[in-house]
């Protein structure tokens, strides 16, 4: 079971994961062990809430396919049990940042002194550019 937050959890049922052999250097060791973790979630066929569905159907994340499913692909660590925590924690994200709001920006004006600062730093740096032209006598 993935617990994803209190009342949210993912049956082990609902997480298709493969061992696969990790791509890159590693010596003769790498041809022979499957390290490399490949889970797939199929986020129409789980037992996540609506909303949840909704939202990380929205994402633009390249990890999600065209069908909906999540794919993703763990082979930084030399161990299969490593790997498969890492990836299992990288979906455990990806399904958290898909429902968390961003705040909306309010505009601010620029305050009376930082106007005033931002002006002065401008004529400062003329003066300076302006010393170093070529004195004609």
């Amino acid at each position: 079971m993935l617990q994803i937050s209190q009342k949210i959890l993912i049956p082990d049922s609902e997480l298709e994961i493969s061992a696969i052999r990790s791509q890159g250097a590693g010596g003769q060791n790498v041809n022979k062990v499957a390290t490399a973790i490949h889970l797939r979630f199929d986020i129409e066929a789980s037992s996540l809430p609506a909303f949840y569905k909704e939202q990380l159907l929205k994402l633009n994340d390249r990890r999600i396919t065209q069908e909906g499913v999540i794919v993703i692909k763990a082979q930084e660590h030399r161990s299969q049990e490593q790997n498969r925590e890492e990836a299992l924690e990288r979906l455990k994200e990806l399904i958290k940042s898909a429902v968390v709001f961003k705040r909306k920006r309010k505009s601010t004006k620029p305050t009376r002194s930082s106007q005033k600062k931002r002006l002065d730093s401008k004529t400062k740096r003329g003066q300076i550019k302006s010393s170093r032209r070529q004195v004609i006598d």
